[in-house]
C-alpha cells in the first residue's frame, strides 16, 4: 500500500487538494479555529466585544501588574473576579467613548501639546538636541507616537464626560454634618444577651433527627471531585541547567569583570579650599588664585604643616577643622572631578598643583592608599558559572519550551520522555480540586492549568495537557493518573457534624425566644430588668459588641429614653438593648471640619459619577453577555 503512494503521491496530492479546498471555500477557516473566535462577551451601542478581545486586555493587565507588583499572588490575577473586572473596565471605556463621541467632546491641538509639554514620563525619549526618539518609545511601549496620541486623546475626550457631572457636585455642610455626625455619634447602652450556648443542655438532638436533616441536604455532605496528578515544570531555573558554560569562556569572563569580584582602589586625600565660585568677578578670582598659590609654595616647603594651614586656611568648613581631610573612596566619589582626577594622580605623600574645580581653587595632598583587592578565579568560578548561566538561560527557555510542547504531544501517554529529553524533574500533588486551593503555588495555582487538568478529555483519556503557560517562563503540563467524581459523604462520616449544627440552631431558637419574652415583659415593667454595665459605643468604637446591636442601638428613637430593643443575632443568639443616653459628638477643629465636608463631597461626587455611568449604559444599551463570578475581588485588587 505505501508502494501505491510513493509510486503515485502526484495523483494522491492533487486528490486531497481537490477534496480539502471546497470545504474551506463553502465553510470558511474560521469553522476549523474554534468557536471561540467569534465568541461575544459584551455589547454596547451594537458593537460586541468578543472573547479573544477580552483575552487579549486581561492579558495585558495582568502583564502590567506583574511588571509593578513582582511578587503579586498568581492566584488573584488568574481569578474569574479580576477577569470580569478586565471586562467591566472594557465596557466603561466604551460607554464613555461613545458618549464623548456622541457630544462631538473632542481635545484641541494647544491642550495636548500642553499635556505632552508636562508629561515627565515623555522626556526620557528625548535626545539631547530636543528632538523626540520614535524608535526608542515604540520599543519600550510597544506602541507608536501615534497610537499614543490617539490613546491620550480618548481618554480626555472621555474624562470630559464625567467632569461635567462631578465637577460640579455640590455637599452642604448641614449635608455632610449629618453624614458624619451619623458615624461619630455614640450612644451609652446596657445589653442582656441571651446565648445559645446557655440553652445548649436543654436541647435533645435524636438520631431520626439526624438522618432527616442528611436526607435534606445531601448537596452539603458532597466530597468534591479530586484527582491525583503528575506534572512537569519548566521555567528559568531549569532552562539554566541545560546551559553548557565552557571553562575557557568562565577565564575569559573572568578577566574581563574582575573588577565586579572585588573591591576597587580607594584612597584617602586632604585639601585647603580658597573659593572661587563662577558668580566672583575677574579680579577677585585673581586675588583668590593667588592667595592659593602662596599657600602651595608655603605647604610645598613644609608638607607636615599642611593640616595646621588647612585649619586655618582652608574655606571649605567641613573639612577644615579636621585639617583638610576628605574620606576615603574609590574614584569618582569626591563632587569635584578634578579634584577626584588630580586624586588619583598623586603617589602617597605628594602634594600636588594647583587644582581649580567649580568651587574654587585645590591645594591637595595624598596620605593613604588601599589598593584594589580581586580574589582568585576559583573562590569566585561558582558566581560567575551561574552568571552566565542565567546570561543564557533566556535563549535556552525559548529552545526548550519549544522542544517541552513538542515532546508532551508526541508521547501524550507518559510525562516521562519530556522529563528525560529536558532533566526534568515529575513532580506529584493528591486531591487536586478544579480551582486552586488556599496557598497554593506555581501550576497548582493556575486557573489554566487545572481547567486542562480537569477537561473532560484529559480525565477520559488520561493523556498529557498541553504546555500551559503558567506564569512569566513558565511552561507547565500535567496528567491525571487517578480521578474521584464528586461523591457524598458516608452519613457515619459527617454524624457528629450534623448533631453539633442542631443543637446550634435549636439552641439559638430557645435563646431567641427566651429574648424575646424579657424584650416583652421588660418593656411593660422595668423593674427587675438585668442588663450588664453601661458601655459608651458608635460605628467607630463597637466596644466587642456585633454590628446589628450598634446599628439597633442608633436608629433607636432618641426621644424617648431610655428606649429598649431587641435584636435578633441569629447564630449567635438574641440581645435585648436598653438605650440610656444620646452621647453627641465633640464639634472638631475648623480645620479638620473642612477635611470631613471635602471627604463627603468626594462620596457623593463619586455616587453621581455611578449613577451618571448607569445611565449612559442604558443609554447606549451595554451588556455584559457572561454570568458575573459567584467569588468577589478583594479590595486589595480593586481599582
Amino acid at each position: 500500500m505505501f508502494d501505491f503512494f510513493r509510486k503515485y503521491n502526484k495523483i494522491v496530492m492533487i486528490f486531497l487538494f481537490l477534496l480539502i479546498i471546497p470545504s474551506f471555500v463553502l465553510f470558511g477557516v474560521e469553522r476549523y479555529q474554534g468557536s471561540g473566535r467569534d465568541e461575544k462577551v459584551a455589547r454596547i451601542e451594537g458593537h460586541d466585544i468578543t472573547k479573544p478581545e477580552w483575552d487579549q486586555q486581561h492579558r495585558v493587565e495582568t502583564d502590567r501588574i506583574r511588571q509593578q507588583s513582582p511578587n503579586v499572588d498568581p492566584t488573584l490575577l488568574d481569578s474569574d473576579a479580576l477577569r470580569y473586572a478586565t471586562l467591566e473596565r472594557m465596557v466603561r471605556d466604551r460607554v464613555l467613548a461613545a458618549a464623548a463621541a456622541k457630544a462631538n467632546m473632542t481635545v484641541s491641538e494647544d491642550r495636548l501639546s500642553r499635556m505632552f509639554a508636562q508629561d515627565t514620563g515623555l522626556a526620557a525619549f528625548r535626545t539631547p538636541d530636543g528632538k523626540f526618539d520614535r524608535d526608542a518609545f515604540q520599543r519600550v511601549t510597544g506602541r507608536t507616537p501615534e497610537q499614543y496620541e490617539a490613546s491620550v486623546r480618548s481618554d480626555m475626550a472621555t474624562q470630559q464626560v464625567l467632569l461635567g457631572v462631578s465637577g460640579t457636585a455640590f455637599t452642604p455642610p448641614a449635608l455632610a454634618a449629618t453624614t458624619i455626625n451619623a458615624f461619630y455619634d455614640s450612644r451609652e447602652i446596657q445589653v442582656a444577651r441571651f446565648s445559645p450556648e446557655s440553652f445548649a443542655s436543654k436541647v435533645t438532638v435524636s438520631d431520626a433527627d439526624i438522618e432527616a436533616y442528611y436526607k435534606d441536604h445531601t448537596a452539603q455532605f458532597q466530597a468534591p471531585e479530586q484527582a491525583s496528578i503528575e506534572y512537569l515544570v519548566l521555567d528559568l531555573e531549569a532552562a539554566k541547567k541545560n546551559v553548557v558554560v565552557n571553562e575557557a569562556d568562565l577565564k575569559t569572563y573572568y578577566e574581563q569583570n574582575a573588577s565586579r569580584f572585588g573591591t576597587k582602589e580607594e584612597r584617602r586625600a586632604s585639601h585647603i579650599l580658597i573659593t572661587a565660585p563662577a558668580s566672583m568677578s575677574a579680579a577677585d578670582r585673581e586675588k583668590a588664585k593667588a592667595k592659593a598659590e602662596q599657600l602651595l609654595a608655603d605647604v610645598k616647603k613644609a608638607p607636615n604643616t599642611f593640616a595646621d594651614l588647612a585649619r586655618k586656611n582652608s574655606q571649605d568648613d567641613l573639612t577644615a577643622k579636621s585639617g583638610g581631610q576628605l574620606d576615603m573612596g574609590p574614584k569618582g566619589s569626591l563632587i569635584a572631578k578634578p579634584l577626584d582626577d588630580a586624586v588619583f594622580t598623586l603617589k602617597k605623600g605628594e602634594i600636588g598643583n594647583l587644582v581649580e574645580s567649580e568651587f574654587g581653587f585645590h591645594i591637595v595632598q595624598l596620605n593613604e592608599v588601599k589598593p584594589a583587592q580581586v580574589p582568585p578565579f576559583e573562590q569566585v568560578r561558582a558566581t560567575i558559572e551561574n552568571d552566565m548561566r542565567s546570561q543564557q538561560a533566556t535563549q535556552e527557555f525559548a529552545k526548550a519550551a519549544e522542544a517541552f510542547t513538542d515532546a508532551v504531544y508526541q508521547s501524550p501517554e507518559s510525562l516521562k520522555p519530556a522529563a528525560d529529553k529536558l532533566k526534568l524533574t515529575i513532580k506529584t500533588a493528591d486531591n487536586v480540586a478544579r480551582l486552586p486551593a488556599p496557598g497554593a503555588a506555581g501550576p497548582l495555582a493556575s486557573r489554566n492549568f487545572l481547567s486542562a487538568l480537569f477537561a473532560a478529555d484529559s480525565l477520559d483519556r488520561k493523556q498529557n495537557t498541553e504546555a500551559i503557560e503558567v506564569g512569566p517562563s513558565q511552561l507547565a503540563s500535567g496528567r491525571v493518573t487517578k480521578y474521584t467524581p464528586a461523591h457524598p459523604v458516608p452519613l457515619a462520616d459527617v454524624k457528629d457534624k450534623i448533631r453539633a449544627q442542631l443543637v446550634t440552631e435549636r439552641a439559638a431558637v430557645l435563646a431567641k425566644t427566651e429574648g424575646e419574652a424579657k424584650l416583652a415583659a421588660w418593656t411593660a415593667k422595668a423593674d427587675g430588668a438585668t442588663f450588664g454595665a453601661p458601655v459608651t459605643v458608635s460605628r467607630r468604637d463597637a466596644q466587642s459588641q456585633p454590628l446589628p446591636v450598634i446599628d439597633a442601638a442608633l436608629r433607636a428613637d432618641g426621644s424617648k429614653l431610655p428606649a429598649i430593643v431587641g435584636v435578633d443575632l441569629g447564630a449567635q443568639g438574641y440581645s435585648v438593648v436598653r438605650v440610656t443616653k444620646i452621647v453627641p459628638r465633640t464639634p472638631p477643629p475648623p480645620e479638620l471640619a473642612k477635611q470631613e465636608q471635602a471627604q463627603v463631597g468626594q462620596s457623593v461626587s463619586a455616587a453621581e459619577d455611578a449613577a451618571y455611568y448607569n445611565m449612559l449604559k442604558d443609554r447606549f444599551k451595554a451588556e455584559i453577555l457572561v454570568p458575573k463570578p459567584a467569588e468577589t475581588l478583594p479590595t486589595a485588587a480593586g481599582r
